[in-house]
């Protein structure tokens, strides 16, 4: 008699997962605290010893919010679990499955567990990305995979690095989602690396902020500013525009090659011609911008590139594109994506 046996197909299996396990590829992050007296891990877009140096308590509120952080695996799961701690609540998580959105959850604040069908119900696996919501700081506890047969496995992330620092222009406030960001979806349509250190209001050429770029890998940078500087009156003429220099030459200690675009404000109606606190208005900020950037090339910087913001958003369409007359609507994150993914393309990557 054969004691030959078929062996028993696998069985669906639940698997799960700490948030640095290895199986999740991460993007957009410094590391991980966990501080904060609750379970989890904070995904940190900045490395925690920089924001004692900016000396502003809402700076490091800010950069604790996980904007532009996501993380992705392959997996053949009919569901994936994630058990999260969301804050204040104020902005959605998403969740992609081969690059298109499947889930968007809006479930507001505190310490949740939830569940989401994968659509190949664990019939092939697929590319899962998950988007932690953008305005706030969210910890992950556990992720967890039901129903898979075969492991989970990383998604190798090969292309472009790209850093884009600024203000609440690119922190998105009013986008529908995480992964509706003009810089996400910029990154999504051509494959690159998103580190998103858009901060709402904070965007003053801090030099933790330069020093945090300078250190991090990049094969692009995108730097936009004027706005902030403008709005709350905190340089002058004879102050901002060398702040800028600086600022970007800060950068260039780390980066000698790497191509660097510095984006001037964009249309901002009312405010155009009005004169702040320090006597400049957003005309003359963004004319400084702009000559800080010509002196830079004079002296030699032939990787700095300027793109004048009025050829994202003019003064005309401004009504169109903005929700409140300043931050895009959701549908103006699309106008802002086509708009500035169109000019850093024209960048010679080296």
């Amino acid at each position: 008699m054969s004691t030959d046996a078929t062996p028993a197909p696998p069985q669906p299996s639940v698997e799960r997962l700490a948030p640095d396990d290895p199986h999740l590829s991460f993007d957009g992050i410094a590391g991980w605290s966990g501080e904060g007296g609750t379970d989890g891990l904070l995904p940190l877009r900045m490395p925690p010893e920089r924001l004692g140096a900016t000396l502003s308590a809402n700076l490091a509120r800010l950069a604790r919010t996980t904007a532009g952080v996501r993380f992705a695996l392959r997996t053949d799961a009919a569901s994936i679990e994630l058990e999260v701690d969301n804050g204040t609540g104020g902005s959605p998580l998403d969740v992609r499955v081969d690059g298109l959105l499947a889930h968007r959850w809006t479930g507001g604040p505190g310490r949740h567990r939830i569940t989401f069908a994968l659509p190949a119900g664990g019939a092939r696996p697929a590319e899962v990305e998950v988007w932690l919501p953008h305005l706030d700081a969210t910890r992950i506890a556990s992720v967890s995979l039901s129903g898979h047969r075969s492991p989970p496995l990383p998604v190798d992330r090969p292309g472009v690095r790209w850093v884009v620092y600024g203000s609440s222009i690119v922190h998105c406030m009013f986008a529908a989602g995480p992964s509706e960001t003009w810089p996400a979806l910029v990154a999504a349509g051509r494959g690159w690396r998103l580190r998103n250190l858009g901060l709402a209001g904070e965007a003053y050429l801090d030099p933790a902020l330069a020093r945090t770029i300078r250190d991090t890998s990049a094969d692009l940078i995108t730097l936009e500013l004027g706005i902030n500087a403008y709005i709350r009156g905190g340089f002058t003429a004879r102050t901002w525009g060398p702040a800028v220099c600086g600022f970007v030459e800060t950068v260039r200690d780390g980066h000698p090659d790497t191509p660097v675009v510095v984006l001037t404000s964009l249309a901002a109606p009312g405010r155009e011609q009005a004169v702040n606190e320090a006597g400049m208005t957003l005309v003359e900020t963004r004319a400084a911008t702009s000559e800080a950037v010509r002196v830079l090339q004079r002296l030699g910087d032939r990787a700095l590139h300027l793109v004048d913001g009025l050829t994202v958003v003019t003064v005309e369409e401004a009504g169109r594109v903005y929700a409140d007359g300043l931050h895009p609507a959701a549908e103006g994150e699309y106008v802002l994506a086509d708009r500035i993914g169109a000019a850093l393309e024209k960048i010679p990557l080296s």
